[in-house]
């Protein structure tokens, strides 16, 4: 009976400290700390940055992708039909817009770069260790929350220059100043003149799609070994395999 009580004992000590045997450094424990996790979610926000940059900035990088396409201002495409049959050129100017547009966020997009990566360095250990075990998409939707408007703000002046580069500003100009002559003096219509602040509306989407973008990237490191590029993503980000 001794003997037995002693291998029980034995054994429980060795189950105690095997992982000592095989955890000889930091780098080598089950869990990463909380400096660690901060480290890997900006790391991975920077990785899906970079990635989804590049894949917007590229020709129909917007407009070739339906999740992202950027399309008429919804004052537009309520009066879309009567631009199309009553203004000279309208059906051209509408479809014609709709390619612009796309093409101004696809030029724009390298610019979000240094925007994103500052924004990305403001995540505090106390949110990264919440957002570690959040939605595939978590690390995103905190950044986008946090971010949007600021990004916003600093994004418009390339998305206004990108508008006049490919002339979307210019085509955007023709149709709503043509279409607001053609209604106002009609009543009957009841169609609200065209106010759209073209750069706002194509800045708010360009964004919406870039973080379309990097939602998915974060969810590809999430769940796929393959995309996690550094020792750091491996170890924290593969805890949760």
């Amino acid at each position: 009976m001794f003997n037995r009580m002693r291998l029980a004992m034995l054994g429980m000590l060795t189950l105690a400290v095997a992982p000592l045997f095989f955890f000889t450094s930091c780098e080598d424990l089950p869990f990463d700390n909380d400096d660690d996790i901060a480290a890997a979610l900006r790391e991975a926000l920077q990785v899906s940055s970079d990635t989804s940059v590049n894949q917007a900035s590229k020709t129909d990088g917007y407009y070739a992708n339906l999740a992202v396409r950027i399309l008429l201002p919804p004052e537009v495409v309520q009066a879309q039909s009567y631009i199309e049959d009553y203004i000279p050129g309208g059906e051209q100017l509408v479809s014609g817009l709709v390619v612009k547009l796309n093409r101004a966020a696809e030029d724009a997009a390298d610019k979000a770069t240094p925007i994103l990566i500052d924004a990305i360095t403001n995540i505090t250990i106390t949110d990264a260790v919440g957002i570690l075990n959040g939605s595939d998409s978590a690390a995103t939707v905190y950044l986008k929350n946090n971010t949007f408007t600021s990004l916003k703000t600093a994004f418009k002046p390339s998305i206004e220059a990108s508008l006049q580069s490919v002339g979307a500003q210019q085509s955007w100009n023709t149709l709503t100043t043509n279409y607001n002559t053609y209604v106002e003096p009609i009543p009957f219509i009841n169609a609200p003149p065209i106010n759209t602040d073209l750069a706002d509306y194509t800045t708010g989407k360009a964004l919406d799609g870039l973080f379309h973008y990097i939602a998915l990237e974060e969810e590809k490191i999430r769940k796929d070994p393959l995309h996690r590029v550094t020792d750091l993503l491996q170890r924290v980000f593969g805890q949760n395999d």
